[in-house]
């Protein structure tokens, strides 16, 4: 199992704002996207009994990690992960059908991605505090395509992706939470 020290760090402060998204007692069925080693998604399936997991990964082995803290800590609410390449459409996404799920959450991702896959956010073209241009240089000396992005690029994608920005919360360590809704087909 991979253990990553940022996801024990944020989960908690994470899993507080999935609460708010979420009705107390309502089932529910979320997607997390990019999950990575796969803490994050059985430290919230045993918070929210009431939620179904679908974890997702592109990297094998985190893939394999995922299905080791789902098999360790023994989660009954946790689907085994799905092979999910962000960058590729929806439709490639093994059989998901399109508004299947109640919550889509991705965490650590877009900065670390091409823009067309799309933490701590540019706010109109700046970065602030000097950490996080500091990681920003960081991103994009290892690849060009990563970086920080802006937040009206991505409200801006979403618009076009029939969501809508319903709010940003701020995290520990200068990140933010960016919560985007779907738009009511009224």
């Amino acid at each position: 199992m991979i253990v990553a020290p940022a996801a024990e760090r944020n989960k908690e402060p994470i899993l507080n704002v999935i609460r708010q998204q979420l009705s107390p007692s309502a089932p529910a069925l979320a997607l997390e996207l990019a999950s990575g080693s796969g803490q994050h998604s059985v430290y919230f399936a045993q918070a929210l009994p009431n939620v179904l997991w679908q974890p997702s990964e592109l990297e094998p082995r985190a893939l394999e990690s995922i299905s080791a803290y789902i098999a360790a800590t023994r989660v009954e609410n946790v689907k085994q992960p799905l092979n999910i390449d962000c960058s590729q459409s929806w439709e490639a996404w093994g059989g998901l059908k399109p508004n299947s799920f109640d919550l889509i959450v991705n965490i650590n991702m877009i900065h670390i991605t091409e823009i067309k896959c799309t933490e701590p956010y540019a706010m109109n073209g700046v970065i602030t505090p000097q950490s996080n241009i500091d990681f920003d240089l960081s991103l994009r000396q290892r690849n060009p395509g990563w970086g920080l992005r802006d937040i009206s690029v991505l409200q801006k994608l979403a618009e076009e992706s029939g969501m809508r920005f319903k709010q940003m919360v701020d995290m520990p360590a200068n990140n933010k939470c960016l919560i985007f809704q779907k738009r009511s087909s009224v």
